[in-house]
């Protein structure tokens, strides 16, 4: 064995052992995050409207319902629109008093889109599916485990180009060794599907891995970002003085945002604050990636009407371009319900990878004990060998 491939063998390695028991966390958690939103609802019963439920409810009433059933709170309500019928309406009330101490930890209300009741308020990470986004996201660990992921991915990326370094074959064979094909006996079945999951599976890991480690340090990203694309900054509007009841409502500042960009889906509608701010209306364009989370926006001035600033994804620039591809890279979401399914298989690899490469690496340990203590049963003597 030359140098190079010793020493590429020495990294594969202890990345894997090293790290694949948390990359196999990561996978499967991002696997199940795939589906979150069915999953969380089918979790939770109590939460199902009925079948005929509008997709774009009145949402006036759904902001008057959120403030009636959490009277406290006088911050902003950031509403999420139904993608189809039959589904709730839900809204997040963001830094929670209740949960200052953590970094993301909004309040989940949901509220049903034709008799406007309160269904649920949970408290992000309290459910079973948010658990799994935070353990996903940030290992429960908050900042530094956002950190720790982000890292993770880095990493993993010189595991996933180690492993294809070692398996390269030549040009001549290079066909064959793609050529999916599963040999008899443990040893050689393991082998084959460590090979077939990493090679096969390598473009899926590396978009995953990419992508991920983006999205764990977004700070560091766009700071990279910046230096070759500028990015879009939104407007600071924090010093805008509550309209009161004489303020347009949503249906209206809806409205103003259709009319300034005809032909976009409602997604998401953001109130002001009851002591200040703008309404913000987040619309989807066609050729966006990301259907839930879009990124044309327009900033309407609670009093006037006025529209006080906008963005127009349409004319991003490069930086703005990739950033908004991250997300639904990440979880198939671009590429519609195919895309997902091969977000899912792709958290599934690492646990395909470790399993595989963590049972050649028993298999080998027994047997260099086996050698060695045979050497030391039968010693040869120099001379007579």
């Amino acid at each position: 064995m030359n140098t190079a491939r010793r020493l590429w063998l020495g990294i594969h390695l202890w990345l894997g052992l090293t790290l694949g028991g948390l990359l196999v966390v990561l996978g499967l958690t991002g696997s199940a995050l795939v589906f979150y939103v069915e999953i969380d609802r089918w979790l939770n019963p109590h939460i199902a409207v009925q079948a005929d439920s509008p997709a774009q409810p009145d949402i006036d009433r759904v902001l008057h319902a959120l403030r009636m059933s959490q009277p406290q709170r006088d911050g902003p309500w950031r509403i999420e629109l139904p993608r189809s019928k039959g589904v709730p309406v839900t809204a997040r009330y963001y830094a929670p008093i209740e949960r200052a101490d953590r970094a993301f930890a909004p309040l989940m209300v949901t509220v049903a889109p034709l008799s406007f009741e309160v269904t649920s308020a949970r408290f992000w990470g309290d459910t079973a599916m948010t658990w799994v986004y935070d353990l996903h996201y940030t290992l429960l660990l908050d900042r530094p485990g956002k950190i720790a992921v982000g890292i993770a991915g880095l990493l993993s990326l010189l595991s996933i180009g180690s492993g294809l370094w070692l398996w390269w074959p030549r040009r001549d064979r290079f066909m064959r060794a793609l050529k999916p094909v599963l040999r008899q006996g443990s040893a050689r079945l393991t082998y084959d599907l460590h090979v077939l999951s990493g090679t096969w599976g390598a473009i899926l890991l590396v978009v995953m891995a990419m992508t991920g480690a983006a999205l764990a340090l977004p700070d560091q990203t766009r700071s990279l970002i910046r230096f070759a694309s500028p990015l879009f900054r939104a407007p600071d509007l924090h010093g805008i003085a509550p309209a009161g009841d004489a303020g347009i409502g949503a249906a209206r500042a809806i409205d103003i945002a259709r009319r300034h960009f005809p032909g976009t889906e409602l997604r998401w509608v953001e109130s002001p604050a009851l002591y200040g701010g703008a309404w913000r209306i987040v619309l989807h364009q066609a050729g966006e990636p990301s259907r839930r989370f879009p990124r044309t926006q327009v900033w309407v001035h609670p009093a006037t009407g006025e529209v006080l600033a906008e963005r127009n994804t349409e004319n991003d620039g490069g930086g703005d371009v990739l950033l908004n591809w991250l997300h639904p890279l990440h979880n198939g979401e671009a590429f519609g319900m195919t895309g997902r399914l091969l977000a899912f298989i792709a958290g599934l690899l690492p646990a395909v990878l470790f399993a595989t490469g963590w049972l050649r690496w028993r298999r080998k340990k027994k047997a260099q004990a086996v050698a060695a203590r045979l050497r030391t049963a039968h010693p040869v003597t120099p001379g007579r060998a």
